[in-house]
């Protein structure tokens, strides 16, 4: 069957359990980075054939994927960080088995949504998750104005090269709107920084901000 395994945003320690003991008993394990979850894998002690699976090879992966766990194979799938399929690879494999009838199941892990949402202090009665902030311009400032109009918390994936873009923006369209740079979650350097689009482009014009970023709107309810 396939074990759909999220996997530590940072903090290997962060890992279940019952990861740890799929990730043991699989026949293979398909990762994004094979580089970067080897690192994973040898820090507990585990010693399985890895596969990449990724975004330019995901449709051809998750053929032969789906064909190995049909021929009774268990795959582990895994990312670099959090849950596969959550703007990472892994929902066509997932897709592929549900057609195909095959077994699959979901090991829950660590979520920098959840961590940055709980983190924020804002209300979590309801939230809206909208992936990765877009590149350009002119859409990134549409998904903001769109946030802007929510009753509800909004978060997002930023880069870190970004980010001062993105509060410019805040800054201008919901200048006393209160919003949260979760940045380095579980990591030594951990942080999260509240305040105005004015106030946290401030701090980060003078320090340049580093490593991954989960972006937090309050609503304006």
């Amino acid at each position: 069957m396939l074990y759909v395994v999220g996997t530590p945003i940072g903090n290997l320690n962060d890992i279940t359990q019952r990861a740890l003991e799929v990730l043991k008993s699989a026949d293979v394990i398909a990762a994004e980075d094979t580089r970067h979850s080897g690192i994973l894998l040898h820090h507990f002690g585990i010693q399985k054939p890895l596969i990449s699976y990724h975004e330019h090879n995901e449709a051809m992966r998750s053929e032969e994927l789906a064909e190995r766990i049909a021929a009774g194979e268990t795959v582990a799938l895994i990312t670099d960080a959090g849950m596969p399929g959550l703007s990472d690879p892994g929902a066509r494999l997932l897709r592929k088995c549900i057609e195909r009838g095959l077994d699959y199941t979901i090991v829950p892990g660590p979520s920098s949504i959840l961590a940055a949402l709980v983190g924020s202090g804002f209300s979590l009665d309801r939230f809206f998750f909208g992936g990765f902030l877009p590149v350009k311009s002119g859409q990134r400032e549409r998904q903001l104005r769109a946030a802007a109009e929510r009753e509800e918390t909004s978060v997002y994936f930023e880069s870190p090269y970004r980010l001062t873009k993105t509060l410019t923006v805040c800054a201008a369209i919901m200048p006393e709107r209160q919003l949260c740079v979760a940045r380095e979650l579980t990591k030594k350097f951990e942080e999260f920084r509240r305040g105005t689009g004015a106030d946290l482009l401030s701090h980060y014009e003078s320090k340049s901000p580093k490593g991954e970023i989960t972006f937090v709107i309050s609503g304006h309810g």
